[in-house]
């Protein structure tokens, strides 16, 4: 009896797609049964041939030998994985197995892994698709009963192939050139190096900030206060301090009128449901997660305990279809989410364009929890702290809108006036779900008592406060990701800027993987949540053409794969295939010639390797005055140091302005490397 060989991206998922098919017969590598045989990769287990292994010219680091653009970029085993691939291979070409389904994650990397293991096993027998967007019993079964021909994702599969052979030649040829040319390891990628740009800017543009003073003066009203409000500027801020002591003056103690007072009932929806990066950007500002930690626990909530849906996704709504499923995963939640679904206030029957749109959704919908029953007492803190921000967001997405009045007034003292703000709740609605969310109480504004115009009133007191403007804040992995998400964005050409709408730097499985590897590679690092750049990266940003630093230019590429993978006419689909390629070769040898061309003023410091380090025993108490004395010294040191980070980042920024001035960019004129 022929059997069907069906290939999972890890054991576990393996595990449980062979507990739902009863496949329990164990081998190597394998679990066998009567109709399935199951098996697993260990992410990738071939990629693409490093340039040494393609041609001897390519084994020594040699400019006159750049750019290197082979026409095929063939394939390898890679050698710690080498033992299961093998096992695959021959479970392919056995005789009993009639054809094949391809079970790894349901995106574009899933689909890469699957196919170079296929085309490395030199395998032709038919094969089927599966995918799912959760691990409970209930999808794997339904995803099997819809399994699709693999051809139905060839396109998916042409775009993540294009993907993976662009990143080889631009990264392998623009890492060798700048090296060379600057004798220095240097990292240089299509996604990697415009987010450091990204961190590189902030911190520039944080170096450069000069604070300005100025003050406020509050009046306190008794039952409410007021900002003192400038009549030129209609801000409420007054940058001279002696006119501010002055007013403070004039209005203590004075009779006030109310001027205007104006009540706008307003309403608040519910917030959109979580896509990977969403989720991610939350974690790190609620909890304090990076990137990289909120993807793995979420990883582990879809594969080891089922309760979330696949969160490597990039939409945040949900298949109309889908609803009453999702009727019935909300009456299985555990307390307390059980209590707010029980609570009048819930729509089960809520279908809505903010939450239900089939045209929002591409591969996979937004996260949300499963009909699996949870049991929260097994989760780690972590994984329970975000599977609470998953199941809190749906019970939220299906109550009224919050609902406040917001209050504007204006009192007036003599010829000053004093704007005060505030909100009245009047509908609770989704909020009711996050009482006691620092967050949200801290965009909460002070209710304001009921004021008409005419409400006398008596300056109770009144006080000048010193302020200083603030520097831009230092990107954290939740600020990155929203500007991974939205590249070009903020560009001034309108058509530019349609066109980037639907693309970003990297897909939503990728992003913390570049954060963190802009950390390994020693170009940015962790200071508490913030992420700085270091004195190599600001260096490397300096030296680099724009053109690789633009998150235009990549999110132009990422657009272009969306398209390719959405194109199911084959003809067409080549024809953006090649034209890319193309593209990407033009590119390569652009970045070349820059890095030949470039400034020679920069100088990198050499990498030295890391000392191995060893436990200290506790250092010997210091005397009171030499504690006291360090203390004292302290601060000073630390804003020389502050100091002397701040005037270097513009130093090296300075010097990489000034080579692109002269002529940096224009190393390959008449060079063509758009798409």
């Amino acid at each position: 009896m022929s059997k069907k060989l069906i290939v999972a991206e890890k054991p576990s998922v393996a595990r449980d797609i062979a507990r739902v098919l009863g496949v329990k017969t164990r081998g190597e590598g394998f679990l066998s049964g009567d109709e399935y045989i199951v098996t697993w990769a260990i992410g990738h287990l071939v990629s693409l041939c490093e340039p040494g292994e393609m041609d001897a010219r390519w084994v020594k680091w040699n400019m006159a030998q750049l750019p290197m653009l082979p026409g095929d970029i063939p394939l390898k085993v890679l050698p710690k994985t080498k033992s299961q691939f093998a096992v695959i291979k021959k479970l392919m070409k056995d005789k009993e197995v009639a054809s094949l389904i391809c079970a790894t994650d349901s995106a574009r990397e899933g689909e890469l892994i699957f196919r170079y293991i296929y085309q490395m096993a030199g395998c032709k027998k038919p094969v089927e698709r599966l995918w799912i967007s959760s691990m409970t019993d209930a999808a794997i079964k339904q995803g099997f009963a819809e399994l699709k021909p693999a051809s139905f994702y060839d396109s998916l599969y042409e775009s993540a192939r294009c993907r993976s052979e662009a990143d080889w030649l631009v990264g392998m040829n623009a890492s060798r050139a700048f090296s060379l040319a600057y004798d220095a390891h240097l990292s240089v990628g299509r996604v990697q190096t415009p987010t450091l740009n990204l961190i590189v800017k902030r911190d520039e543009e944080i170096a450069r900030f000069v604070p300005k003073d100025y003050w406020e003066i509050r009046a306190n009203f008794g039952d409410y206060e007021g900002l003192w409000l400038n009549p030129d500027t209609k801000e409420t801020r007054c940058d001279d301090e002696a006119k501010a002591q002055q007013i403070r003056r004039a209005v203590a103690g004075q009779d006030a009128v109310v001027e205007e007072s104006a009540l706008e009932h307003k309403k608040l929806p519910p917030p959109q449901l979580y896509d990977l990066t969403s989720l991610q950007r939350e974690a790190n500002r609620k909890l304090g997660f990076s990137a990289d930690k909120t993807l793995k626990i979420a990883q582990s909530l879809y594969e080891t305990h089922k309760l979330i849906t696949y969160p490597r996704t990039d939409s945040r709504y949900l298949p109309d279809d889908m609803k009453p499923k999702i009727a019935a995963t909300l009456k299985r939640l555990p307390p307390p989410y059980a209590d707010y679904v029980a609570a009048p206030e819930m729509n089960l029957n809520m279908h809505w364009k903010r939450f239900y749109d089939n045209s929002r959704i591409s591969d996979h919908h937004a996260i949300v929890p499963t009909d699996k029953a949870a049991n929260l007492s097994a989760l780690s803190p972590d994984e329970a702290k975000l599977y609470d921000m998953v199941a809190r967001r749906l019970v939220a997405a299906h109550y009224p809108f919050y609902e406040y009045e917001a209050a504007k007034v204006i009192t007036r003292v003599g010829e000053h006036r004093f704007k005060s703000t505030g909100a009245m709740p009047v509908v609770e609605g989704w909020r009711a779900l996050y009482k006691g969310d620092k967050d949200a109480e801290k965009d909460a504004e002070p209710p304001l008592p009921r004021l008409s115009e005419g409400d006398a009133r008596k300056v109770v007191k009144a006080a000048v406060k010193a302020c200083k403007t603030k520097p831009p804040a230092p990107h954290t992995d939740a600020s990155l990701l929203n500007l991974m998400e939205n590249a070009g964005r903020d560009i001034e050409d309108e058509a530019l800027r349609e066109q980037m709408k639907s693309s970003g730097l990297g897909t939503p499985a990728t992003r913390a993987a570049i954060i963190e590897r802009l950390i390994q590679v020693g170009y940015a690092r962790r200071r508490g949540r913030a992420i700085v750049s270091t004195e190599k990266g600001r260096q490397l940003i300096a030296v680099v053409p724009e053109q690789i630093a633009s998150a235009v230019t990549t999110g132009k590429w990422e657009k272009f794969l969306s398209d390719m993978a959405a194109q199911k006419d084959e003809a067409e689909r080549q024809a953006k295939s090649d034209r890319f390629m193309n593209g990407i070769r033009r590119f390569s040898v652009f970045l070349v010639e820059a890095a030949k061309n470039g400034p020679r003023d920069v100088r990198f410091e050499k990498d030295v390797p890391k000392k191995r380090t060893y436990a200290r025993r506790p250092a010997a108490k210091k005397s009171a005055g030499k504690a006291a004395s360090d203390a004292t010294k302290k601060p000073a040191r630390q804003a020389g140091k502050t100091r002397n980070v701040q005037n270097n980042i513009i130093k090296t920024l300075n010097n990489g302005a000034s080579a692109r001035a002269n002529g940096v960019s224009r190393s390959a004129a008449g060079t063509s490397f758009t798409i």
